[in-house]
């Protein structure tokens, strides 16, 4: 039996004389319960809000993008992109091309981001899933269509279907500018509208229009050149293996990029603001914890007499502190336990019943309540943190308490 765990139980569950330390132990449960609670519930959420902007991505950006390092386009009709391209586990490739260009509309103007897609784009993506109005097409017969952002469609003030076609001035390559006559500068076509998509990412929504390639090489005067190719994998092949066999064939002067690193920037502040609020939640659980130690020193002091029983006994002054440490560890351990357990249950109660809402106005937002998503590793981060803060703080009134017993012996 481990005599110091067994008092120490003892002194937790057991009715003091003095009603306030009662008290205090059951506030100092329930701080270290409530700060645990939220940190397992934010941290679910951020995931939430993660899965939710890696699902839009995902349906957009393809599984592996491979971009020139230098400059804007490249020619991949090489013999390297040919090895590079028959690596085991890639199913489809895409090409992309991408150029600054001005949408007209009647008397509106905006520069716009060009990117020219082929028609493996359609099978590659799911934009049908991000589509606001109209449908995802490239061409049909000798009609070309364009697909706007929904930010961009709404400055020019078009809709999927008008009849009327927008015009695109996109600057000739290695031409100086006529000042006499500044349009012979420009190629000029006209394309119809087949719909409008929503990334709900202003840098996407507005700037950017999805052309057919084949018009985006003529606009910008390309031949076989390409701004990347985008790549997807088949079901059941590793991104990270297929990444690592490309890079090693195509060599320094091209970048290969994942979903992930394809968006890097949009991801690190998630996992930034995650992992700040985490932090404020520490320094908050800190305060609750030092409830602990009140509750500790008061117990020492009632239990003087005890303290002088067991030494009578035999006890020494190091399992003497052993028992008010483990009576400390045992508040703590309660409160992390009760606060793991009450996040899960307010984390599983809003995956079904979305308790807390964004807006009352549905459709308001993308999701109607805040989305969760509970991480194995967030939870075992959790108990880890919270653990560690509440040991070196119990650590304060032990050593105080060996003190203590060191003077009564000398």
């Amino acid at each position: 039996m481990n005599l110091p765990l067994f008092i120490a139980r003892r002194y937790l569950f057991s009715k003091k004389s003095h009603n306030a330390i009662n008290v205090i132990s059951l506030i100092s449960v329930g701080g270290i319960a409530i700060a645990t609670m939220a940190m397992v519930c934010v941290l679910s959420v951020f995931n939430g809000f993660g899965g939710i902007v890696e699902g839009m991505f995902s349906a957009f950006d393809p599984d592996l993008k491979i971009t020139a390092r230098t400059g804007k386009v490249f020619d991949y009709h090489t013999p390297e992109f040919d090895r590079a391209l028959r690596v085991e586990g890639i199913g489809m490739i895409s090409e992309s091309l991408e150029e600054n260009a001005l949408y007209k509309f009647e008397e509106r103007q905006v520069p716009v981001l060009v990117k020219g897609v082929s028609e493996e784009f359609r099978l590659m993506t799911e934009m049908d899933k991000l589509m606001v109005d109209g449908k995802f097409r490239l061409s049909e017969d000798v009609v070309n269509y364009t697909t706007l952002g929904a930010g961009l469609a709404i400055t020019l003030g078009v809709r999927a279907g008008f009849i009327h076609p927008i015009e695109i001035y996109a600057p000739k390559r290695d031409v100086n500018v006529n000042l006499a006559n500044p349009s012979a500068a420009f190629t000029r076509e006209e394309i119809q509208i087949g719909g409008v998509f929503s990334l709900n990412q202003p840098d996407t929504d507005d700037r950017m229009a999805i052309v057919p390639i084949h018009l985006a090489r003529e606009l910008f005067r390309y031949d076989n050149e390409v701004s990347s190719l985008d790549i997807k994998l088949e079901p059941d092949a590793s991104a990270k293996r297929v990444k690592s066999a490309i890079e090693a064939v195509l060599g320094p002067d091209f970048l290969v990029e994942d979903r992930y690193e394809q968006q890097i920037e949009s991801f690190r502040m998630l996992q930034i603001e995650k992992w700040v609020t985490f932090l404020i939640l520490a320094f908050i659980l800190l305060i609750a914890v030092f409830n602990v130690v009140g509750s500790l020193s008061m117990l020492i002091v009632e239990k003087m007499a005890d303290i002088g029983s067991l030494k009578n006994m035999g006890a020494d002054n190091h399992l003497i502190a052993r028992i008010f440490l483990y009576e400390g560890w045992l508040i703590a351990l309660s409160g992390i336990v009760i606060g793991i357990a009450t996040g899960l249950i307010l984390c599983l109660l809003q995956q079904h019943f979305g308790l807390l809402r964004l807006s009352n106005v549905p459709g308001a937002y993308i999701v109607d309540a805040y989305p969760v998503i509970v991480r194995f590793w967030d939870i075992v981060t959790v108990f880890v943190v919270v653990g560690l803060i509440s040991l070196l703080t119990i650590v304060y009134p032990i050593n105080n308490l060996k003190k203590r017993l060191k003077i009564a012996d000398a």
